[in-house]
């Protein structure tokens, strides 16, 4: 294990049966609170899009604008949110999906993206792959390149890797822990 996959895990707390009985959730406020921690995991992620030839990060609602807006920043990048339905002002595109127990809907400016630009998208955790494969879609539906997704943390049991390789097309999948 490398020094900052140990300085991450360190600062990410298992919260039993949240948000439901026999869930172990993973609270990563206490590595958002610790700065060297956070800076370490902005550092890694601006990394990953500048290696990736990135012209913009989009971060997925609503941890991903936590993890996202900070790795634009640092790598000097423009910054999209993927917002819930409904929650944007003006001309949208939106993406709906399934989730374990009903459907979502996501959405982005229309005009935010164009076919000149490179995405990588940041979230904090992939889990069962929804929301970044609807993410993919709605960023190729608007003209522009997906260059990659990376994540804080994949919940490797739930299998998210195998769903999205379709739609990366080739893109790698980046995370920066497995559990």
């Amino acid at each position: 294990m490398t020094d900052i996959e140990e300085l991450l895990l360190s600062r990410i707390r298992d919260v039993a049966d949240y948000p439901e009985p026999g869930v172990m959730f993973k609270d990563i406020t206490p590595l958002l609170a610790d700065p060297a921690a956070f800076t370490a995991l902005t550092d890694a992620l601006a990394g990953i899009a500048t290696a990736t030839g990135a012209t913009k990060v989009v971060g997925l609602e609503a941890r991903g604008f936590i993890l996202g807006a900070p790795v634009a920043v640092r790598a000097g990048l423009g910054f999209i949110p993927v917002r819930k339905a409904g929650k944007l002002p003006g001309a949208t595109l939106a993406q709906a999906y399934d989730l374990e127990y009903g459907s979502a809907e996501i959405e982005i400016h229309a005009e935010d993206l164009s076919p000149e630009d490179r995405v990588l998208v940041v979230d904090d955790v992939l889990a069962t792959g929804g929301t970044a494969e609807a993410s993919i879609q709605l960023i190729r539906r608007a003209g522009a390149e997906v260059v990659g997704l990376a994540v804080l943390m994949e919940l490797g049991f739930l299998n998210g890797r195998p769903r999205l390789e379709p739609a990366l097309a080739g893109a790698p999948l980046e995370a920066l822990l497995v559990v």
